[in-house]
Parts: C-alpha cells; structure tokens; sequence
C-alpha cells in the first residue's frame, strides 16, 4: 500500500499547487431528506475537468522520467480520467491518447479533445478500451496511465483525504463511490492513518457491484455480465487486485444503489442546492437516501464528478417530474372525427393541465373503431390536480390508463 507519507508529499510538492481545494457544502434540506445530520458534501464536480480525476494524473505525469515524457501518454476511460489525463498532459507540455468507448458520453469526448488530447473511440465498454490503449501503448512506446491500478494515481487521488481532514477533523464517516478503487484506496489511506475510528463506506451502482460482491465474499469476485447503470464513470467490472487489497482492508462497508435512488440524488442536489451532478457523483448521497443510518455523526459525502450528458439529464428530469407528480403521462382515446381531439384537449384545458406532448395512435388493438389512441404528457401541478384532471376525464367519456 502507499504510505500516509506519499500521499502528504505528493500533495504539498505538486498536487496543492496544481489542482482545485475544493469546498465543502452543507445544506439543510438535504440532510433532513437524507436524515444524516452532520452531512457535509465535498464538492469534487467542482474540480478542473469536472471531477478529482486530475488529481491522480497530476501527480502520476509528475513522476514520468523526462524520457517518458517525451513518448507521451496514453490512457484508456468513460470519460473522467481521460479529461484529468489530458489536462495534466497538457500542464506537463506532451502529448496524449485517450481510448474511450464507442458509446462513450458525447460531452465527456469534446472536453477531452477540448483539453488537447487525441480521442480515439474503441470498444464495446471501458475494459475493451483499456486493451486497445495498452496494445497501442505497447507498439508505439507510450506510457499507459492506468484509471486505477497505480500507486501514483492512488496517492494523487488520497490527496482529497486529506483535504477532508484539515477541514473535518473529527470526521466519523466519508462514503465514497467505487469503480476500479482508485479514488476509495487514496481517500481510505489517507483518512484511515489519521483517524482509525472514521467509518469508510464504499458505494456502488447495483449494476456494477463487483467490489461490492468482493468485499462481502472476502475475495474479488469479477462481474461476468456486462454492467448496466446510468454511472458510466463507475461502471467497472471489477476493481483490481491491488485497489481491492484498498477496499478488503479498509473499507467498513460496501454497499449498491439503483440508478433510481441516484436519479433522484442528482435532481434533489439540482433542485435543493442549485448543483450539477453525474450518476457516479451523485452514488454517495444515492446510498444515504437507500441506507438509513449510513451516515453517523460528521460525515463526509464524496460529489466525485460532474460531468453529465445534457441528454441523460434532460431524460432524468422528465422522469423525476412524472414521479413527482409534476407531469401526467396517460392513455387515452377520443372519438376519431374532425373536432374530436380539440374536445379532449378542451377539456385538460378547462381543468388547468398544460399540454407538453400528444401522440395518435390509431392502429392499436386496445382501440375501439371509431375511436383513436392518444398519448398525452401533461404539467400539473400535484397529485391532487391529476385526481381531478382524471376525474374531469372520465366523466368526459375519456378513459384514462396512467404511463410510467
């Protein structure tokens, strides 16, 4: 394992200067929702590239031989890493090739080519990335920057723990996301050598529950089906065997959330804090809403990215307004003639719903002739608007069948 003494070099000598102290937030409505009193939420979606992935590639370039340097860098990611890697990179003055996935987030590949970096889009998911990164690290004599599986990308990435103590140092608590362990093995070590009584909590998508799995068999246990979450930044299949010595050694805990509990983080932060979150970041607080009692006394809770795919929030917003009853998404069929539509639009109107969206339907079995299916999303304004909305529906000859 790195040494406490690592990780404090690395911070003062280079990490300090060169990365974001990112602040620590409290806010009252959320630790009510959470019923975690003594919430404190480290900002790391905050950090340059948008989360703590530059801390480790900061400090791993930092280390490079100048003849290293001079063959440059390769790296393989979903996203984060690949942004740290090329912003470092480009601090350090060379070059740099960033594998990502074939489906990788459209907004994570234009920051990374926006930093300097060569994107090169490659495989069905982040491990077929890292074998095409490693292999073209092999035939050109680039240095590949692990995500994860290095020392010095663990040591850069403990720098965060100690910003956590300085500013809660009697801290019981810190949850922290896992993906490859690189972020949890730093923060753990660092945390665990000063404060031996400080709860660590590692938190996964239910989707990609190696670690997890791993931690509570005593062994690792890789995942062998594809992981399938919305938190492309944690979506590993497994940690490895030196992150998972991290996790087996020091974590009191590991626990899964699904990717509804972290939908509904992501919008309790975007509506209660005015703060912007991806899936991976928002896991931590995920697992405090899922896990009552997770979070004792001074708790630090790790916002480890923000970089969201516009599309993938606009998605998530629309889905947590029909959950909050914000939205009525229904079925429905009116008299398939000139005016019968303008009828039942009249009457959502007259009971004060505001139309989004309408879709016909007129070639589905579940329809009577003479009649045709609508689709309807509409904005109310709660539950007990949608009662009378229905209400007003039915009686209006209008059936009313409710859609997820």
């Amino acid at each position: 394992m790195v040494s406490p003494e690592m990780i404090r070099h690395a911070y003062e000598s280079c990490v300090r200067e060169r990365v974001r102290r990112t602040p620590l937030y409290t806010s009252g409505a959320v630790s009510a929702q959470t019923g975690c009193v003594g919430l404190h939420l480290k900002m790391e979606n905050l950090q340059a590239t948008g989360s703590f992935k530059i801390r480790g590639a900061t400090w791993r370039i930092a280390t490079m031989t100048d003849d290293e340097k001079a063959r440059g860098v390769i790296a393989a990611s979903a996203g984060n890493h690949a942004q740290g890697v090329a912003l470092a990179a480009r601090m350090a003055d060379i070059p740099a090739t960033i594998f990502m996935p074939e489906r990788a987030s459209i907004a994570k590949v234009k920051a990374t080519e926006g930093y300097g970096a060569t994107v090169v889009l490659e495989g069905a998911n982040f491990d077929e990335a890292v074998a095409a990164a490693k292999a073209r690290a092999q035939e050109t004599g680039a240095v590949f920057i692990s995500a994860y599986d290095d020392d010095d990308i663990i040591t850069g990435q403990g720098s965060l723990g100690l910003e956590l103590l300085d500013e809660l140092p009697e801290l019981d608590t810190v949850i922290i996301p896992i993906g490859g362990g690189g972020l949890f093995s730093g923060v753990a070590r660092a945390v665990k050598a000063a404060r031996p009584s400080c709860r660590i909590i590692g938190v996964q998508a239910a989707g990609a529950n190696a670690a997890a799995q791993s931690f509570h068999a005593g062994k690792l246990v890789p995942r062998l089906t594809p992981c399938e979450t919305i938190a492309d930044g944690i979506a590993i299949k497994a940690p490895s065997e030196r992150t998972f010595e991290y996790i087996k050694s020091l974590a009191d805990d590991v626990v899964t959330v699904s990717d509804e509990r972290i939908a509904e983080a992501i919008l309790l932060l975007l509506t209660r804090m005015k703060v912007l979150v991806e899936p991976s970041g928002a896991a931590g607080l995920a697992a405090l809403l899922s896990h009552p009692g997770l979070g004792v006394g001074q708790t630090a809770c790790i916002l480890c990215g923000g970089n969201i795919d516009l599309k993938l929030l606009s998605d998530l917003i629309e889905r947590g307004m029909i959950r909050s009853s914000r939205y009525f998404h229904f079925f429905t069929s009116c008299p398939d003639r000139p005016g019968g539509l303008a009828a039942l639009l009249d009457t959502i109107a007259k009971a004060g719903g505001n139309v989004m969206e309408v879709t016909h339907n007129r070639i589905s079995a579940e329809i009577p002739y003479g009649r045709t299916g609508v689709e309807m999303l509409i904005e109310v304004r709660g539950e007990e608007h949608i009662a009378r909305i229905e209400e007003r529906l039915q009686v209006g000859g209008y059936p009313v069948r409710r859609l997820d």
